[in-house]
């Protein structure tokens, strides 16, 4: 398969997804069931675009692995967090805007935006699916970042469902673990794990050119809808957040200030 149709396929997966995906969350009332399906929908691009043209061996296999993995673990982990849980406020306030016919609206501002930046953060995936597939210097390197960038997100999360199932917790910030050297271990995780995969792709040139779509991915966990969202709302909810964002970095990982 070509670079064209396997980008034109990733896309129609990215839109089979999302549609899918919305039909549930009206049926559910939830508009948040995004989420859960955010990580699977990588996953299921992947798969897709390995079995049309799969083999058994090399950067084809390595990329389509690391995905799945990835992709399934995100999306178990949010399932379980928002289980029992009232819908996400973001969600609530995006729909509550919508003065008329809030579900068209969530479907095409929401939802296949979604689908656009699902499809191409994907785009190294998809080319670190062609041949030739032997898996080089590069390929390694990706892997190794990949392991750290998943290490970061799922110790992270784990921390963070230890800390809030706590209620002596309640109000309070974690600043120990992983959150001691970064406010967003969980999110800095997540762009290496794409950068990882990036580097597999830029095995071979074609794959070097897909280098927006980590850039994507990276500035919207640190500046888009990741970080900056999640903050505003701590500020609100936690009284000594302003203190632990004087001490501690915002996404790459460092020793605290002191003072």
């Amino acid at each position: 398969m070509n670079l064209v149709a396997a980008a034109a396929l990733a896309l129609g997966v990215a839109l089979l997804v999302v549609v899918v995906t919305f039909g549930v969350a009206r049926l559910r009332g939830r508009y948040d069931t995004i989420d859960t399906a955010w990580g699977a929908g990588f996953a299921v691009i992947a798969a897709v675009g390995f079995a049309a043209d799969p083999t058994d061996a090399g950067s084809p296999l390595l990329a389509t692995v690391l995905v799945i993995v990835w992709g399934i673990r995100l999306s178990v982990h949010l399932h379980l967090r928002n289980a029992g849980q009232g819908e996400d406020h973001r969600y609530r306030a995006m729909s509550a805007r919508a003065r008329s016919h809030p579900g068209a609206r969530m479907f095409f501002r929401t939802y296949l935006t979604q689908a656009g930046v699902m499809w191409f953060v994907s785009l190294p995936v998809v080319f670190a699916q062609q041949r030739p597939a032997e898996i080089g210097v590069l390929g390694i390197l990706g892997a190794l970042v990949w392991c750290v960038g998943l290490t970061f997100e799922a110790v992270g999360d784990e921390q963070l469902r230890r800390f809030t199932a706590d209620p002596a917790n309640k109000g309070r910030v974690l600043d120990r673990g992983l959150w001691r050297y970064t406010r967003h271990p969980n999110y800095f995780g997540d762009a290496c794990v794409w950068w990882g995969l990036y580097l597999i792709a830029a095995q071979q040139p074609p794959g070097a050119a897909t280098v927006l779509s980590p850039v994507l991915m990276t500035w919207l966990l640190a500046r888009g809808t990741g970080k900056p969202m999640t903050e505003r709302r701590l500020r609100e909810t936690r009284s000594g957040y302003p203190d632990y964002v004087s001490r501690t970095s915002g996404f790459l990982p460092l020793p605290p200030k002191k003072g």
